[in-house]
């Protein structure tokens, strides 16, 4: 069958280019190899539990979020209820515990309190965060820098730049050669005055984004796997796939004026034409995948607020004396290893029965510190990690460990083999400073991107706005 636009992948980017193009008129094929649309903005059942994946926070949605006109294009406050968050986290190490607001008179208000010498630092931080958009507009054409750079340049204490760095594993896994451009508009974001979890989980999201794309008269079809592309004179013309589950197991063959691609572009290097593919394979040299996460899901007999005064804690050892400890740190044992707690309890997640509720444990992680373990060895290493983790939970939570009713843990490799990217990555490529996007233009005229591999990195928020903007040029592109 023919198609106006075949998007290979459903994660965010995906669905969202889908749903606008489909939205204004398009002939849309979205093919996923899962068993449901998301990506990392998906979740899964467990006994009582419904285990978010991906999301602890989506940032923004306050006056200035680009995601508020999206939303509002695709009617998704309508189908979509975004619970505002009450802090933005809480950080702690054996000096320092703190929590920080979404706000930035707040979050400053805090953090002078804490550290009284550093004011004039931590104005200069929430100043260029804040103001992110025009600071990237009078730096084009400059040199980027990192934001480990950066934070020295304005602040002398080492735990307050912790602090600021407490979520940097949203991002990235070293601040040394995290994009300073890239970081003070992401972040600015999340310190735009609010951040939100979705009620029912991240799947509601993208279940709601394939419905839109299926009411305008596409196609979203699962469990089938992209295995090259087709050729005329030279172009793409369609995909090839075949389904992975069930008894649709047959090879297709649909066909498309466009192609959107919602997958790695390493892995789309493979299914382009040998020509198209070595032509983007040389353009990504360079090009670093970013680390993946280790989530350890948690099930609890009790909503966990009663013993737990926080939605979110980032939990730093005290090795980590300061920025430059922290991809050491990225590297070390899980008994050392810097994590995240989130505890959605804390607001209507829906993601428990009554008297129960939600939690995860997230860390950066790595796909080669698991790759080669048997089957044996790698059931048995997360099993400990489990029990290491929730020991240091229970530091800090007295009762955690008695309220834990279920655990389960997901690593790099459970990564890569539900999305299949490369090392697992959840971020796409590393954004270094200065990082290049030339190699977007080795792509074959009629293959966009709309994914974290794309112009506008990854997380929900770039996911989203990236699939928007694939398809307004693609739009305005055909008139």
């Amino acid at each position: 069958m023919h198609y106006d636009v075949i998007v290979i992948g459903a994660g965010l980017g995906g669905l969202t280019a889908g749903a606008k193009l489909a939205k204004e008129g398009r002939k849309v094929l979205v093919l996923e190899q899962h068993d449901r649309a998301g990506g990392c903005a998906t979740t899964f059942r467990r006994r009582d539990f419904t285990m978010e994946v991906g999301l602890h926070e989506m940032d923004g949605l306050h006056p200035g979020d680009g995601k508020n006109r999206i939303f509002e294009d695709l009617g998704l406050f309508d189908r979509v209820d975004f619970l505002p968050l009450p802090a933005f986290y809480r950080f702690l190490n054996p000096r320092t515990d703190l929590v920080m607001p979404h706000d930035p008179e707040e979050a400053k208000a805090v953090l002078k309190e804490r550290f009284p010498d550093e004011s004039e630092g931590i104005d200069a931080y929430f100043s260029t965060v804040t103001n992110a958009r025009r600071i990237a507009v009078a730096h084009r054409g400059k040199p980027d820098k990192s934001v480990g750079a950066f934070l020295d340049e304005i602040i002398r204490d080492k735990d307050l730049k912790l602090c600021l760095l407490g979520n940097l594993g949203y991002f990235h896994d070293d601040p040394y050669s995290l994009s300073w451009l890239y970081y003070i508009n992401a972040q600015g974001s999340y310190f735009g005055g609010r951040a939100n979890y979705i009620r029912g989980g991240s799947q509601v999201l993208s279940n709601a984004l394939a419905d839109i794309i299926r009411e305008h008269g596409g196609e979203v079809k699962l469990n089938m796997l992209v295995t090259g592309l087709t050729y005329k004179d030279g172009h793409p013309t369609g995909v090839l796939y075949h389904g992975i589950r069930g008894r649709d197991r047959d090879e297709h063959a649909d066909t498309a004026s466009d192609l959107v691609v919602n997958a790695s572009l390493p892995d789309l290097a493979d299914l382009l034409s040998p020509a198209d593919g070595k032509k983007l394979a040389g353009a990504l040299k360079g090009q670093v995948p970013g680390a993946s996460l280790l989530t350890v899901y948690y099930g609890f007999s009790r909503p966990l607020k009663e013993i737990n005064p926080h939605y979110s804690t980032f939990i730093y050892d005290q090795s980590v004396t300061g920025p430059r400890d922290i991809l050491a740190n990225n590297h070390s044992d899980f008994r050392t290893r810097s994590f995240t707690f989130v505890d959605y309890s804390h607001v209507d997640a829906q993601l428990a029965p009554e008297g129960k509720s939600v939690g995860a444990i997230c860390a950066v992680d790595y796909l080669a510190d698991w790759e080669s373990l048997s089957k044996e060895e790698y059931e048995e290493r997360k099993n400990r990690l489990a029990e290491e983790l929730t020991d240091r939970c229970e530091a800090f939570i007295p009762g955690f460990r008695d309220a834990v009713e279920y655990a389960e843990v997901g690593t790099a490799r459970t990564v890569r083999r539900f999305i299949r990217t490369p090392g697992g990555a959840v971020y796409g490529f590393s954004q270094h400073p200065g990082r290049s996007l030339d190699y977007l233009d080795a792509l074959p005229a009629n293959v966009h991107v709309a994914s974290a591999w794309g112009k506008t990195g990854g997380g929900f928020s770039g996911a989203i706005l990236g699939g928007y903007l694939c398809a307004m040029n693609l739009l305005r592109r055909k008139g």
